[in-house]
């Protein structure tokens, strides 16, 4: 049997309606979700005592559920097909004496004004306004403008609908311009699954007079799992709420009928203030074979840990599915700006949404495990938060690594899984004689009782390779240890800053534990001025130059350096202010080593082209698991060294380091650092 339009227009056609009713005979057709799912969103807003206008009734059995349950009884259907009132009345006249059914036009309705206290629209409006030209939207404002008639002042109108984005646009704006509050309601569980992906939507329109000259406009969203509504500021806002949802639904509905070959990435909010609250990625590891005992789980990632490879990258996520032994494995992410209430409340929490996520097949009565690394969800402090005129928003923050270390970390908001600057927390040593604690005090937090910053401990694998680096120096060993490597890069060397230099501070240090000295000096100003000035002025002599500056500009394929510090004119004035030149007393003594990043194959090209005519004599060593390769970039090619021979010069280096008093990490070694070394 054929009961679908020739076109869309045919929607809005009352031979049409005709046809079908008769064809589909004496079954009900419940478009858009029966009484059952809709019954929660309506009755907070139909009370018994209303006048209750349906419009586009059918031969639904909405008006009847509402009336038999108490809803209300004081019901007006009407309907353009004079098949389906004939069939309605037959149905309904002797059962609900109070309810009745006309055969009217919406669009020409013969009602009093104000006449009804609420006007209930079930698919009528999305039958109706198929598309966008001028004949249907004229249709609509003719039936807009007949529903705000009949209503009274604070009626409601109710259209339940799919929300389709032309759809939602119109109405919202229609009655929102008129002065209307407008409300936007998801139906929990809706639809007709067989027939729609989408999720029903409920548009709650009140009525109120319009004020001259205001152009205030109220506009909510109440998602199905909470009952507060969330205002937003626009109607384009409203839209775009709404798209989420759709989104969300077409998400689970894919993942609950196929595996994802590729891993799904989505944000979880606060219902508050609408912030990302938890940040959820699905993976499905092909090379497990899902069992009744191992389909599904929960991965909670310690707050903190999400920036490390096994979390915060693809293939990272996708080795720990496979580890974990389950089908399919949904990480979660737990956000800085939130509160969380344990792993019993996280559970609590997520327990119903994430079954939405769950694979193919999956019973509803499984029991999923939610995991994580040693069952708790992680230790982390904010120590700092302020805002950067180039970075923007940045926190310092204290979080628990793996084990029993403790870490202090720089992080930029704009690029939150990515960690800036990394110390490692001390313990503090008690001193001889010093007083326990007492009882009756408030017991420090874990990072309160960490305060010394271990200055022999580099985070990143680039800054390693860096110092190693050191040790094609024509005389390593004369290096002092605090100067080579004294824990972090910069320390022991002159750095560049491109902050502002901040009122009465010498250098913004929000908890580092760095000072200047002596030894270290810090110049804050932009790298490509500070080189200029410095230019004119009389040659230093520096062992070392080592370049690790960050790009802002994220249209270049290199994200470090900027392309402006890898030009020739600048790297000649550079290396001869700094001496990297080679010298009679001192040839081929300097050496410049560069933190390169890049992604464009032919911008990297042509930069170690570049490089190649201001310094002979070039290393290489690539960092594994990242797209930093460090540059070993010498004034001569006298310098020059085979690899093989830098691991007896590395360890001489590093036995001069290790003396008592000089501070070296002990997880790792210059000779590991300098094998993947190679002449380009």
């Amino acid at each position: 049997m054929d009961l679908l339009p020739r076109s869309p227009g045919e929607f809005g056609s009352a031979r049409y309606w005709d046809r079908f009713f008769r064809q589909r005979g004496q079954r009900p057709f419940e478009w858009y979700g029966a009484f059952p799912e809709l019954c929660p969103v309506l009755q907070k807003y139909v009370r018994p005592r209303d006048k209750v206008l349906v419009v586009g009734c059918g031969n639904s059995e909405l008006s009847e559920q509402m009336y038999d349950v108490g809803m209300c009884e004081d019901i007006v259907n009407i309907d353009v097909s004079d098949a389906v009132i004939r069939q309605m009345q037959e149905r309904s006249g002797s059962k609900r004496p109070k309810m009745s059914y006309l055969l009217m036009d919406m669009l020409q309705m013969d009602f009093p004004d104000t006449h009804f206290q609420v006007v209930l629209d079930k698919g009528t409006l999305d039958a109706i306004l198929t598309d966008e030209e001028e004949a249907t939207l004229a249709k609509v404002d003719k039936m807009f403008a007949e529903i705000s008639r009949v209503l009274q002042v604070g009626g409601r109108y109710l259209c339940v609908s799919l929300a389709q984005a032309h759809v939602l646009k119109k109405a919202v704006e229609y009655f929102s311009q008129e002065g209307w509050v407008v409300r936007i309601h998801q139906v929990a569980g809706s639809g007709d699954k067989q027939q729609f992906v989408l999720p029903v939507f409920v548009y709650v329109m009140t009525k109120f007079r319009k004020i001259p000259g205001s152009a205030l406009q109220i506009l909510e969203i109440c998602p199905e799992e909470q009952d507060k509504p969330m205002r937003v500021e626009s109607a384009e806002r409203l839209v775009a709420a709404v798209k989420d949802r759709q989104n969300y639904a077409m998400l689970c509905s894919q993942l609950s009928k196929t595996p994802c070959r590729e891993q799904v990435s989505l944000d979880l909010c606060d219902k508050e203030s609408g912030r990302p609250r938890y940040t959820l990625h699905v993976v499905d590891s092909h090379s497990v074979k899902p069992s009744r005992d191992n389909p599904f789980a929960i991965f909670i990632i310690p707050q903190g840990r999400e920036t490390e490879w096994l979390f915060g990258t693809e293939e990272g996520r996708r080795q720990l599915a496979t580890s974990a032994g389950f089908g399919r494995l949904v990480t979660v992410a737990l956000h800085r700006e939130q509160h969380y209430e344990g792993m019993a409340g996280i559970q609590a929490e997520l327990s119903g949404k994430v079954m939405e996520l769950a694979p193919p097949g999956l019973s509803a009565r499984q029991q999923v495990p939610f995991l994580s690394v040693g069952g708790d969800i992680g230790v982390r402090t904010v120590q700092h938060r302020d805002t950067s005129p180039l970075s923007g928003e940045y926190v310092v923050e204290d979080v628990k690594g793996d084990g029993t270390c403790y870490f202090r970390r720089l992080i930029f908001l704009c690029n939150r899984n990515v960690v800036q600057s990394e110390a490692r927390l001390l313990a503090p040593t008690p001193l001889p004689g010093q007083k326990k604690r007492r009882k009756d005090k408030k017991k420090p937090s874990p990072t309160e009782s960490l305060a010394a910053i271990d200055k022999s401990y580099l985070c990143c694998e680039h800054h390693k390779a860096m110092v190693a680096g050191l040790c094609l120096l024509r005389d390593p060993d004369a290096l002092p240890g605090d100067k080579a490597g004294s824990g972090r890069l910069c320390q022991g060397q002159v750095c560049v800053s491109p902050c502002p230099r901040p009122s009465g501070k010498d250098f913004p240090d929000p908890g580092f534990g760095f000072s200047e000295g002596d030894r270290m000096r810090v110049h804050i100003a932009d790298g490509l001025d500070f080189v200029a000035k410095l230019a004119a002025e009389a040659p230093a002599q520096y062992d070392a130059v080592m370049f690790d500056v960050d790009s802002k500009d994220l249209t270049v394929g290199m994200s470090c350096p900027p392309p402006a510090f890898v030009e020739k004119p600048f790297l000649q004035r550079w290396c001869t202010w700094a001496g990297l030149n080679s010298h009679p007393s001192r040839p081929a003594a300097g050496i410049f080593v560069l933190n390169l990043v890049c992604r464009d194959t032919r911008l990297k090209e042509s930069v170690l082209a570049t490089l190649r005519k201001v310094f002979p004599l070039l290393y290489t060593r690539r960092i594994e698991g990242e797209v930093n390769e460090i540059l070993f970039c010498q004034p001569s090619p006298e310098g020059r060294r085979d690899p093989t021979e830098l691991g007896a010069r590395a360890r001489a280096l590093e036995g001069a380091l290790r003396q008592p008093g000089h501070p070296w990490d002990c997880s790792y070694v210059l000779a590991d650092m300098l094998q993947a070394v190679k002449i380009l």
